[in-house]
């Protein structure tokens, strides 16, 4: 039995039990708990992840405020792809805020990967272009709607994640201060009864 990188990459792409083995070797699982700094501004990336269990935070700190850009929920990948591929600072930070299980991709190791299974690039260009989209489009909501269309858009589209994630970290992702939060959800709470 191969490990659950192997299980979710066999679902994408066909390969070999030698191939899955040369994945299993390239990308390592560990546990990181809850608080765990993945990546820190001006540090540069030199790994990727993939979400297997946990919710990871991407956040800046913008005049001395952190200001939560993006949630990273199971079967997410994870990645600052200019501070990866440019070998750049990075601007912003990646924390666990829950105990989480990732696979660790190594730059180097999927130099080697995509040499040894040329078909894992072909999965890599795949994903890459699905998160640009994802992004995109994030972040044209984003702009054109108003702090509590961002939350019922929250509410309607990962309604679990709600439970998952400390309200100041919501509020800081949908644009707003704690306080507008709790007047959003109690404006929704009372229209929809």
């Amino acid at each position: 039995m191969f490990s659950e990188i192997v299980e979710l990459i066999r679902q994408a792409i066909k390969i070999s039990d030698e191939e899955a083995k040369i994945i299993e070797d390239c990308i390592p699982i560990k546990i990181f708990e809850k608080g765990t700094i993945l990546l820190k501004e001006g540090q540069v990336s030199k790994e990727s992840y993939q979400n297997l269990s946990g919710l990871v935070r991407k956040y800046y700190i913008i005049n001395g405020n952190e200001v939560t850009t993006n949630f990273y929920e199971e079967d997410s990948s994870i990645a600052s792809f200019t501070s990866l591929h440019q070998k750049t600072p990075a601007k912003h930070y990646f924390e666990c805020i829950e105990d989480c299980k990732l696979a660790i991709l190594n730059k180097d190791k999927e130099l080697e990967l995509i040499e040894k299974v040329p078909q894992y690039e072909t999965l890599c260009r795949t994903s890459v272009e699905e998160d640009l989209g994802k992004q995109q489009d994030s972040l044209a909501a984003y702009l054109i709607s108003s702090p509590e269309q961002r939350y019922l858009s929250l509410l309607n589209e990962k309604p679990k994640l709600l439970n998952r994630v400390p309200l100041y970290y919501l509020a800081s992702y949908i644009g707003v201060k704690p306080e507008s939060l709790s007047r959003i959800r109690k404006r929704i709470m009372k229209n929809r009864s």
